[in-house]
């Protein structure tokens, strides 16, 4: 099982992370999110590290990339899908966990949020497949469940 936790909002996330890990989910982790997570001592993949690229333009461009939203996407139950993530060495993502910056009245450009609602929108395109949790309130359900 492989989880990717990018978060706006940090409460939780590490006790999320750490659940996850103790039932043998790799971690995959972008920016701020992913240096909590190894601050905590958690074995994190980076998105650089599956991507090959570096989150780029400010941070505005971090999991808007093929290896993630193919991971996201790939309909498990069509062999053509699953051949082709094998053919690209792409991994299937199971657990997408994306909460996004809080959008106000009169949001800055910095605030508006692209990569997150787009991962929580493919993930939920393949709900059958990939759970997605945007609520820290859910971890522990979540955790549960699995």
């Amino acid at each position: 099982m492989r989880a990717l936790l990018s978060v706006y909002d940090k409460t939780g996330i590490v006790d999320l992370a750490k659940g996850l890990a103790e039932l043998g989910c790799e971690l995959v982790s972008s920016g701020g999110t992913a240096r909590v997570l190894g601050e905590a001592g958690l074995d994190v993949l980076s998105v650089e590290e599956v991507t090959g690229s570096p989150e780029m333009l400010d941070g505005r461009v971090k999991t808007l990339h093929p290896r993630i939203h193919g991971g996201i996407l790939a309909d498990r139950s069509k062999p053509a899908h699953m051949q082709r993530l094998a053919e690209l060495d792409i991994s299937a993502i199971d657990l997408v966990v994306c909460n996004l910056y809080p959008f106000r009245s009169e949001p800055s450009v910095e605030q508006i949020d692209i990569g997150g609602p787009s991962m929580v929108r493919a993930a939920a395109k393949n709900h059958d497949a990939v759970a997605v949790v945007v609520n820290p309130s859910d971890y522990q359900v979540v955790l549960d469940e699995l």
